[in-house]
């Protein structure tokens, strides 16, 4: 057991932050869920801007640099090969990045843009219905994906071109903050990250875990219980923990495969056996509303609320500078995943396969398994709505799936797959917090016994507080703590073109004076 190369103070401090927020709130959890509900509102609706702003920026700066001269740099030099096949490759960062919420979200974010659309829209009317078709696939498509993106570039970068051994997002700023990253500053870069990281976990658990329970209820007839939840909890972790152990080639990359094909199969069966010219065209008009409506949804706020006489709806802040906050916590991490992952490709390749593949794997969800549910609702066959508002909405999912033929099977293979995005989620987050409190990892993967820990202690906090009924405060939590990281990206956007601009500078005057030389040579040869 090396501990030498372990970076104790991120470690520790990591530990100590958590703890500091976790504890307090187990003693006094009803004021401080009032302090950090209070905290997210000022956060939301005063510097909303902030994460609108973020959100379009990142998508334009991808966009040139992939299209730019550092789109062609490849990752880890010219003659090294792929280290994973396109498939496996896009199931990873696909299954790390979005996890089982897109199982809960792309079945049932309809219902709630049906009956309080954007924009004032009249609910349950024909624009409603538009909206609630194409909302979901907005806010799960090209910015998510570019918000994710942006901090794998100097990561990616300094790992494999630089050749650094360290996956930390303190070191990948390194080229704007210079030395004062091997101080407290560094350690405090980090330590955040960590914490969003785990507060976006919690998010996860939150949304996966009733849902899994009312998938094994409707299949066993076992009541959903605070009991079975935690053993679903520690099935996941028992899942994850495996996974990781193993490392990325045998554990993690097994898993997204299996994940990818059985979320291939839900998919294809609810499109074949369900209302397939309904899901095909709504699907198709939903981009096409989309792609009209792009920059307006990208940049409303909704800034007649403030004028009196306007009725303020909330709806940017309650769902896009919600969902635009909530990518931000993840961005670090999946950036930092993506950046593993990406050995052998070119930057373009890297961005543009992010951002299409992960749209894609989006819009086929929003598009098939809304679509299927919206249909239900509009063709009288079952009210979604009104069974979700009485037994809540990981119920109505199920209740949705229970609508389809051979409904038994189906089910088992939603509760499993949802079971499976779970740990896969975890399994790459564990993996990458444990990279994170490692001064290197010269060996290609993090110490076992550090990912091992890291697995457990990202179970344990979201169950203490399930007991205590704080997860939804871990959520809000963690997108307060997510709004430092928005100058986090500003400074990784800033260090990967300042890196990447000097070394090509480099490169081009060495590959000038070695032509020089060569011609020098040559005529005193004559």
């Amino acid at each position: 057991m090396n501990n030498k190369i372990i970076d104790w103070p991120t470690f520790i401090g990591a530990l100590v932050i958590i703890l500091a927020v976790t504890i307090p709130l187990i003693l006094f959890p009803e004021a401080g869920a009032e302090v950090i509900n209070l905290a997210n509102t000022f956060m939301t609706t005063k510097f909303g801007v902030f994460y609108i702003l973020l959100g379009i920026s990142s998508l334009f700066f991808l966009l040139y640099v992939a299209f730019s001269k550092y789109g062609k740099i490849k990752l880890g030099g010219r003659d090294v090969k792929k280290e994973f096949k396109t498939f496996s490759w896009a199931a990873m960062l696909f299954s790390a990045g979005i996890g089982s919420s897109i199982l809960y979200w792309a079945t049932i974010e309809w219902a709630y843009y049906y009956e309080g659309p954007p924009f004032n829209v009249e609910p349950r009317s024909i624009e409603a219905i538009e909206y609630a078709a194409s909302y979901g696939i907005f806010h799960w498509g090209p910015i998510a994906w570019a918000i994710y993106t942006l901090p794998a570039l100097p990561i990616a970068y300094f790992y494999y071109v630089r050749k650094k051994p360290v996956l930390k997002i303190s070191e990948s700023v390194r080229p704007v903050l210079g030395k004062a990253v091997d101080g407290p500053l560094g350690v405090l870069i980090d330590v955040l990250f960590m914490f969003g990281l785990m507060g976006g976990a919690g998010t996860t658990l939150a949304l996966g875990t009733p849902m899994i329970a009312e998938g094994v209820s409707d299949i066993t007839g076992i009541p959903v219980t605070m009991g079975l939840q935690t053993i679903i909890m520690l099935a996941a972790t028992g899942i994850f923990a495996v996974s990781s152990y193993t490392g990325l080639q045998k554990g993690i990359r097994v898993l997204s495969d299996i994940n990818i094909y059985l979320a291939l199969f839900i998919l294809s069966f609810i499109f074949l056996f369900g209302p397939t010219l309904f899901i095909g065209e709504t699907t198709i008009t939903s981009i096409g509303i989309l792609l009209d409506d792009f920059f307006r949804w990208s940049t409303w706020l909704e800034p007649l609320a403030n004028v009196n006489g306007f009725e303020d709806s909330g709806f940017p802040e309650a769902w896009t500078v919600f969902y635009w906050a909530w990518w931000l916590v993840y961005a670090p991490f999946v950036g930092l995943f993506v950046a593993r992952i990406s050995r052998g490709r070119t930057i373009r390749e890297m961005i543009l396969g992010t951002m299409i593949w992960g749209t894609l794997g989006c819009i086929l969800f929003f598009g098939i398994l809304g679509n299927y549910g919206l249909y239900l609702q509009l063709s009288g066959s079952f009210d979604v709505i009104a069974f979700m508002n009485e037994h809540g909405a990981p119920a109505a999912i199920i209740a949705i799936l229970n609508q389809l033929p051979i409904s038994g099977i189906i089910v088992l293979i939603f509760t499993v797959l949802a079971l499976i995005f779970l740990a896969t989620t975890f399994d790459s987050a564990s993996y990458i917090l444990a990279s994170v409190v490692q001064k290197n990892i010269n060996t290609g993967e993090p110490l076992r016994w550090n990912r091992l820990f890291w697995a457990f202690t990202l179970l344990l906090l979201p169950m203490t507080l399930m007991f205590i009924g704080g997860l939804e405060t871990l959520q809000t939590a963690s997108i307060v703590a997510g709004f430092p990281v928005i100058f986090i990206m500003v400074l990784l956007a800033w260090s990967f073109i300042k890196a990447s601009g000097e070394d090509l500078k480099a490169h081009r005057e060495y590959r000038t004076n070695v032509i020089y030389i060569e011609r020098k040579g040559q005529k005193e040869r004559k």
